[in-house]
């Protein structure tokens, strides 16, 4: 069954569409079309009368150029992509190419998040790529003078015994012009996995040469003629400031100064804004600094951290919030032993390398804006309300992003950009300082776990379990929020995946609470893996706490939970298998980590197991971290790191891996180094002086496995971060016997614990 966000994306981008394929002016055309009323495929794809129009190419000269509507932020998408479409079409990997296209309906719904690019796009590129090469090949055989039956497509030719023509050959001799209807293409088979070349081969990444050439534009490098550059000057407060004089004295000695603007936002996501204008970006840096600006601050002006994290555990105490399991009769249920216990996390920013950025131009009545974005059908509509303007008046030049992680999702770094050149009736850049991203960021909310567990005779009995935290989907993207069990309301699915594990328990209850405090104070964002992020924080960690209350080895203790029965059983397509795929990932991870073997003093291993980033589309990771313990300094240091990871399909194996090794890093960015709290309504540490992601030399040693697998393909963007702190702080329990259960895992609570203990 599938999720109620790919349901939504379902009924956004899917549509029983047809396939189109036909000679143009500028060579063998491809697509997706509807087909209505149109005369030929041909004249359809010249007149480009469907939708999404041309998905992929093929020129006089044989290369194949596909259209990548996803965004680029370092996971190597396009070549994922592209890969599926020239594996099936049997194209000459070094005649591929890719192009990331601008915001267009014709595309369809736009959004690069959740680990979902390759899962969504697998089935359709790879009909696609199929259908293109019944195409060609029925166009070879024609020119070779065989039947279609005697040829194959391989490596850019059609190929019949010892004859061949080219991909290039059969667009310039070949005039085609070929409808499939929806249930044809649907049809049609696709490869075996023993039949594919580049699906799953090592092959090189098509955008590292821009990158390392410096040929790569990112939304930070664009400028155009005559522009205006702006910085802004943030109000105190997200929510509810207002702006009640400007003094821009000191800022009219600064050469180069043009003047402010108070920005009007009809769409009310901007309160209380200014922007410091000039024709130079040292120059709107320097006058913003002497700008004074007087506000009339928000209702939240004085809430700090501590007082976000004691509302969310007054919440997790009550009785509300939104019923998200429910197994059993938790109220009921009788065990030898109990345990309590409440998990948090902290504040934590995105802090991409390339700050927010973006410029806008008005043409001829159409806004322009030109940024690195994640989620272009999301923030359309926000800047059409912004800018007072339908949406078909509202373009994003897409270009590399210097790092998303989430925090593109949300385009909201376009808005002051668009009302600044909209006041000044010129184009506008609008650069933010590193301080001025960290405050503007839409942070990931701190938040609550608590737990009430039960075990006999060495199995878990009953979890009862509350989940409080801010809600990103609930601000941004209403839209996708999921119904909660027994009527009991809406909740945001982005904030209690994770909690919806696939153990075995006779009684299990997940309440999942909207923290409101968090949510007037701050915008609530989605960080990298989102929900699992830091809800696999509280489950891992408190079935260890069960599996040692029963005294049960903790990778035996989960294995003996991970019978997929019933709803674990799993289904087709996407959890085959179900439990039995994440009991497999650990018996391996347990053998690849030596597990159970003897280990210095102050030092041990931990385990932690994930199925991230939905239920309905998991991807299986064991990981066991080894770490040392130094008592008198409290510091915690990961000695190595092992996952065994099955996402299915692996589409582009070094992609994969890269992507697994970034997320397991940050992982133990996250359970360490990284976090922040809130300090007078906005976030304290606003630069990398203060914000201390992981160092080099506090990186640990990987050791990253996928299993062989032929079933359709999961994401991995996300879920390798997952596992990361549960296992660390399972390692430290088994060095020291001490628990943790705050985020990050800073040396002074270590030491705090070791005391107490």
């Amino acid at each position: 069954m599938s999720s109620p966000i790919q349901r939504s994306l379902e009924r956004l981008t899917l549509s029983r569409r047809g396939f189109l394929a036909g000679s143009t002016a500028g060579g063998l055309v491809m697509a997706f079309g509807g087909g209505a009323g149109v005369a030929s495929a041909a004249e359809a794809l010249e007149e480009k009368r469907f939708a999404p129009t041309v998905w992929f190419e093929i020129d006089t000269a044989g290369t194949v150029l596909v259209n990548i509507a996803k965004a680029e932020m370092g996971q190597h998408v396009g070549t994922a992509l592209a890969r599926i479409v020239a594996d099936e079409l049997g194209a000459d990997w070094s005649k591929v190419g890719i192009t990331h296209v601008d915001s267009d309906p014709k595309w369809g719904y736009m959004v690069t998040g959740g680990s979902w690019s390759v899962h969504t796009s697998f089935q359709a590129l790879s009909r696609a790529g199929a259908a293109g090469r019944i195409v060609l090949i029925e166009a070879g055989a024609a020119l070779l003078g065989v039947a279609p039956a005697a040829c194959n497509a391989v490596n850019g030719e059609v190929r019949a015994g010892d004859r061949a023509v080219s991909f290039a050959e059969i667009v310039q001799r070949g005039a085609i012009d070929r409808q499939f209807t929806p249930e044809e293409l649907e049809a049609i088979p696709v490869k075996t996995p023993e039949q594919r070349n580049l699906v799953g081969k090592p092959v090189r990444a098509l955008d590292i040469p821009a990158k390392s050439t410096a040929r790569a534009t990112y939304g930070i490098d664009v400028e155009l003629p005559g522009m205006l550059y702006a910085r802004p000057l943030l109000p105190p407060t997200r929510y509810g400031s207002s702006v009640t004089g400007v003094d821009d004295s000191e800022a009219r000695a600064v050469h180069g100064y043009q003047g402010y603007e108070i920005l009007e936002d009809p769409s009310g996501t901007l309160q209380g804004w200014v922007v410091a204008l000039a024709d130079s970006q040292w120059a709107a840096l320097k006058a913003a600094d002497v700008l004074k600006v007087e506000r009339t601050p928000g209702p939240t002006a004085e809430v700090d951290e501590d007082a976000l994290l004691a509302h969310g555990e007054a919440l997790a105490a009550g009785d509300g919030g939104v019923l998200f399991v429910k197994e059993g009769d938790v109220d009921s249920a009788r065990g030898d032993t109990t345990l309590d216990a409440t998990y948090r996390t902290h504040s934590v920013l995105h802090f991409t390398m390339e700050p927010g950025n973006a410029l806008a131009q008005q043409v001829d009545g159409t806004w322009h804006l030109h940024s690195g974005n994640q989620w272009q059908s999301l923030i359309i509509p926000v800047l059409a309300r912004a800018l007072e303007v339908n949406e078909a008046q509202v373009v994003i030049h897409q270009y590399y992003l210097g790092g998303g992680f989430g925090r593109r999702l949300w385009g909201d770094t376009m808005l002051p950009a668009a009302l600044a050149a909209k006041a000044v009736g010129r184009p506008v850049k609008l650069v933010f300082t590193r301080e001025d991203d960290s405050r503007f960021d839409c942070v990931r909310s701190a938040s609550v776990q608590t737990f009430s567990g039960q075990v006999a005779d060495g199995r878990a009995v009953s979890v009862d379990s509350a989940v409080v935290a801010g809600w990103p989907t609930q601000a941004m993207a209403p839209g996708f929020m999921a119904d909660g069990l027994e009527d009991t309301g809406k909740l945001d699915p982005f904030a209690a995946n994770g909690a919806n594990h696939w153990y075995s328990l006779p009684h299990h209850r997940v309440r999942v609470i909207e923290n409101d405090l968090a949510q007037q104070t701050f915008l609530p964002g989605w960080l990298r893996t989102v929900g699992p992020g830091w809800i696999t924080w509280g489950v891992e960690s408190f079935m260890d706490e069960l599996a040692h209350a029963a005294g049960a080895d903790p990778i035996a203790f989960r294995l003996a939970h991970l019978d997929a029965t019933g709803k674990n059983a799993g289904e087709a397509p996407n959890s085959v298998g179900g439990a039995k795929r994440l009991a497999h990932v650990l018996q391996v991870v347990r053998e690849q980590s030596g597990w159970g073997r003897e280990l210095p003093a102050d030092e041990g291993l931990g385990v932690a197991a994930t199925f991230g980033q939905e239920r309905a589309r998991p991807t299986w990771i064991g990981c066991v971290a080894h770490v040392k313990v130094d008592r008198k300094s409290g510091v915690i240091t990961v000695r190595k790191l092992w996952q065994t990871i099955d996402c299915g399909t692996v589409v582009h194996p070094d992609g994969a891996l890269a992507q697994a090794e970034g997320a397991a890093l940050w992982g133990v960015s996250l359970a360490l180094h990284e976090g922040t709290h809130f300090e007078n309504g906005q976030v304290a540490d606003r630069n990398l002086d203060s914000y201390t992601p992981l160092r080099m030399a506090d990186v640990p040693a990987l050791d990253i496995r996928f299993v062989d697998s032929t079933e359709f393909p999961q994401g991995m963007g996300e879920p390798p971060l997952s596992p990361v702190a549960p296992a660390i702080a399972n390692a430290v329990f088994a060095a020291t016997g001490v628990r943790l259960r705050d985020l990050p895992m800073r040396p002074e609570d270590v030491k705090a614990a070791l005391d107490v203990a």
